[in-house]
């Protein structure tokens, strides 16, 4: 079976594709170590010791834009890359997963 084709990428500046890059990298990271999703410690740790170096890079790359004179983000721009690049799934991974919410006045 034929894979579907996927939309192209929006045109963006090299520091801006290194931003949207950085970006994602940190999110897959932040899914790793989601206690709500998370399969071990060992997993939750290792994703815990590469985020310190994918935050850094993420700084850089908009460093590097703002360095550029590069100042305004163009949300709409750079959410159609995100999209392209499957970034709903990715950043889903960030949040809770679908749950029944405990009884008023409990504690989790």
């Amino acid at each position: 079976m034929p894979t579907p084709d996927l939309p192209p990428l929006p045109a963006l500046t090299r520091a801006e594709g290194e931003f949207v890059d950085r970006y994602l990298e940190v999110l897959d990271l932040l899914g790793r170590i989601n206690p709500a999703r998370g399969q071990d410690t060992y997993r939750g740790l290792r994703a815990a010791q590469a985020l310190v170096g994918r935050a850094t890079a993420l700084r850089d790359a908009l460093t590097l834009m703002h360095e550029r004179g590069e100042n305004e983000v163009h949300a709409p721009t750079l959410a159609r890359a995100l999209r392209v690049l499957d970034g709903e799934r990715r950043a889903s991974l960030v949040t809770l997963p679908p749950g029944t919410t405990p009884p008023s006045g409990h504690s989790p």
